[in-house]
């Protein structure tokens, strides 16, 4: 409890006023169950999954430092029903606003860092896309690669751009030392992206799924997503009629689509990050982009409760094995029987997250391109 009561100094509790319906919350809601932070700091060793507001938005160019973002979230949030209770959840109130949003940065990463190595699942109301660089250097802290996966119409390397949040991405994927061994961009939109851009991100081996792919074949996202430990969440990759607070695009994934993705994360068993960002309130009409937020947070405890059920890879009679060759190269494919999920087999003798498409291919003789770019990174 002792390191817990240290993070509590750069926190504000949860502001019962501000997000409470003016009635108590009815048994069977989340807001009726959830452990929270407002007059004293929750114990946490019971706890899987921790919701930590960080209203900071100044990376953005807004002057105002401090958004109420992660209150009109919780709002929506509580006001849900709790299917979920294998899993336990605990809400520790929001980020104290630094004088400079460098300072919120700092604070940002010293909890999460705190709170992943204690093995809590963080999901980040944010706030501007920029804090994902705190959520990053949470991990970086701990001197070991990870994967990286953003969902976002733009692909923040935005050089020319006087704001953080357009331009975070190149501290993030090439600042030294780098802790990023790969990184996935879910949802870009291509005619907000600049063509030599994806030139760039495919010579550094790092995977785009521009958003008509992602629509079309969304479970192929699956394990993209698996694969990944931190995982961030752009409301911009959500068209305007799904998330009014979205002014990005008019384009983009639905809000379903959006849920699915976070689903996702929320099946995973290395996601241990999740930054929900891009939320200007001011913007929002009738609160339906808290209401979608709420609903993906929802939907990463549905994953959560659903991926705990699934079996060790070592578990052999909980998975299905099947043993392919394609272009002269045997390797093995598993699928779990619980799931359905899939696993791949590489030269190496690791098993890296797959789909059933890859098999299909493989099958066929054909070399799956995620096989490919996983033997190119090595």
């Amino acid at each position: 409890m002792a390191d817990y009561l240290n993070i509590s100094d750069f926190l504000i509790p949860v502001n019962i006023r501000a997000i409470s319906h003016d009635e108590p919350y009815k048994d069977g809601q989340i807001g009726y169950s959830i452990s929270s932070y407002h007059e004293d700091f929750p114990d946490l060793d019971e706890i899987q999954m921790v919701l930590l507001g960080c209203g900071e938005q100044r990376g953005s160019g807004l002057i105002h430092g401090q958004s109420n973002a992660p209150d009109k979230i919780r709002r929506e949030f509580y006001s849900l029903y709790y299917w979920h209770h294998d899993i336990k959840i605990a809400d520790i109130g929001n980020i104290k606003t630094g004088s400079l949003y460098t300072d919120s940065y700092a604070a940002l990463k010293t909890v999460v860092h705190e709170l992943i190595n204690d093995g809590k699942t963080v999901i980040i109301l944010g706030g501007s896309h920029d804090l994902t660089l705190a959520q990053y250097n949470a991990y970086a802290e701990n001197k070991k690669a990870i994967e990286a996966s953003c969902v976002d119409a733009l692909i923040d390397l935005d050089l020319n751009s006087l704001f953080h949040h357009e331009n975070f991405l190149m501290e993030m994927l090439t600042g030294e030392p780098n802790y990023i061994r790969h990184y996935n961009h879910i949802g870009f939109q291509s005619f907000y992206v600049h063509p030599r851009m994806l030139e760039t991100m495919d010579k550094l081996r790092f995977d785009c799924f521009r958003v008509g792919s992602v629509k079309e074949n969304i479970d192929e996202m699956e394990p993209v997503i698996r694969n990944s430990n931190l995982f961030s969440f752009d409301i911009s990759a959500i068209a305007h009629a799904y998330a009014p607070a979205s002014i990005a695009s008019p384009n983009g994934l639905n809000g379903e689509e959006a849920c699915v993705l976070m689903r996702y994360a929320g099946l995973s068993p290395n996601v241990s990050s999740v930054g929900i960002y891009g939320y200007d309130a001011q913007h929002d009409k009738d609160d339906l982009t808290a209401k979608q937020i709420a609903h993906m947070v929802w939907y990463m405890l549905d994953g959560r409760s659903r991926g705990r059920r699934e079996a060790a890879l070592d578990e052999k009679d909980s998975f299905n094995e099947y043993h392919t060759a394609f272009a002269e190269v045997e390797t093995t494919f598993l699928q779990s029987r619980k799931t359905g999920r899939w696993w791949m087999q590489l030269p190496d003798k690791r098993f890296i997250a797959c789909s059933y498409k890859d098999y299909l291919l493989a099958s066929s003789n054909e070399i799956p391109e995620r096989w490919l770019r996983a033997q190119e990174r090595g």
